[in-house]
């Protein structure tokens, strides 16, 4: 008898008046919300308004008798109700904190399947509730898919560096824009770039304080200031980054492909998991979203622009790669020649940016070293 599968998936809040917990086949769901906010798991609202106490919503199919089995379990006896069984599938929606328990899960043998919320939502039926949402995650579960890749900790641990530097980047885009608006109040109107604020504000500064308190001089002293320190994190967490780099075989790897620099090796190598996860580069490349969107009816399919699906942080820095080799390389290569003679400079990138995420998942599944001249001998019969 085949072991029943489990579906785990994100709850909505649950209405203390609505229907009880309902059941699942073969998969458990979770899911989970804060309030309004919904996060991976859900925090109940009881009818006493305990926000604290955290419920996830199971569902799923009993292999011998066919039972249909929705129920809640709390935070604390998720991992304990899971400990007793025998290794099911689980599935989950990978939202906040699905890495976390995927790992725990795994570690008991249970196997997990994480899925895009956006796939999920396809299988949802009728009204919107935690029952609901864990009958879908099973549903999906149960369907052909590319699921997200439990990450290590380690993995993890790199693409909340990649989070916290780009958060960070955005404050200090925030707050150069604060400084270059305020000023403009008092019709002091400098150029957007970073340079051009620092040239301009010591000059600005001096010329208002003769006519502006001086408590509003400190305050915008301040705010450029802070520019500095952002600038000292970011590079920090970059230092970081190069380090764990230099550590890891697969970074280092994939580094030396044109275009792959710092951030786009250690985000990739982190993201992708396990690249042997994926049947060819072409795959990697269409799950990065770098292959055309198709429509069509009636046996006529259409191609249109890039169907942007997958990771949009490393997508974003392929083509970014992608850019810099078509400016800055001598000679990028015949066929980007020849395809820059008939196609606009956008396409270009995009095609050298699917391109390299073929060269890095060839690199990493087949463990070779990149070599430029390397000759791809798929395809070829004698």
């Amino acid at each position: 008898m085949n072991a029943p599968t489990y579906e785990v998936g994100d709850a909505e809040e649950a209405n203390p008046n609505g229907p009880p917990a309902s059941k699942c086949p073969n998969g458990r769901s979770l899911r989970s919300s804060q309030a309004n906010r919904k996060l991976q798991y859900e925090v109940y609202d009881g009818r006493g308004g305990h926000r604290e106490e955290r419920l996830f919503q199971l569902h799923w199919v009993d292999a011998g008798t066919g039972e249909i089995v929705n129920k809640q379990l709390k935070r604390a006896a998720f991992l304990e109700h899971f400990a007793n069984r025998e290794p099911c599938l689980i599935g989950m929606e990978a939202r906040g904190g699905a890495q976390h328990w995927a790992r725990r899960l795994i570690e008991m043998g249970h196997p997990v399947k994480l899925m895009p919320a956006k796939f999920v939502k396809a299988f949802h039926i009728g009204n919107k509730n935690d029952s609901a949402d864990a009958r879908a995650i099973w549903m999906a579960t149960q369907m052909p898919s590319k699921p997200v890749a439990v990450k290590t900790e380690a993995q993890q641990a790199v693409l909340t560096l990649h989070r916290l530097r780009q958060q960070k980047i955005k404050i200090r885009t925030m707050q150069m824009n604060s400084l270059r608006g305020l000023l403009t109040e008092y019709g002091e109107v400098m150029a957007k770039s970073r340079a051009a604020l620092d040239r301009a504000i010591p000059g600005v500064l001096a010329k208002l304080a003769e006519r502006l308190p001086a408590m509003l001089i400190d305050s915008l002293r301040e705010l450029w200031n802070d520019l500095d320190r952002l600038d000292k994190q970011i590079a920090d967490i970059e230092r970081r980054l190069q380090t764990w780099m230099k550590e890891d075989k697969a970074c280092k790897a994939i580094a030396a492909i044109p275009g792959v620099g710092l951030l786009t090796a250690t985000a990739t190598v982190a993201t992708m998991g396990d690249a042997k996860a994926f049947r060819s580069g072409r795959e990697f490349a269409a799950w990065l979203g770098l292959v055309p969107k198709q429509i069509g009816t009636g046996g006529k399919v259409q191609l249109l622009g890039i169907s942007r699906r997958g990771d949009t942080y490393v997508r974003t820095l392929l083509i970014h790669g992608a850019r810099s080799v078509l400016f800055h390389a001598k000679h990028a290569g015949g066929w980007v020649e020849q395809i820059r003679t008939r196609r606009p400079s956008n396409v270009v990138a995009v095609a050298l940016a699917n391109k390299m995420a073929r060269t890095i998942w060839a690199v990493l599944a087949h463990d070779i070293p990149y070599s430029s001249d390397h000759v791809s001998l798929r395809g070829v019969r004698n």
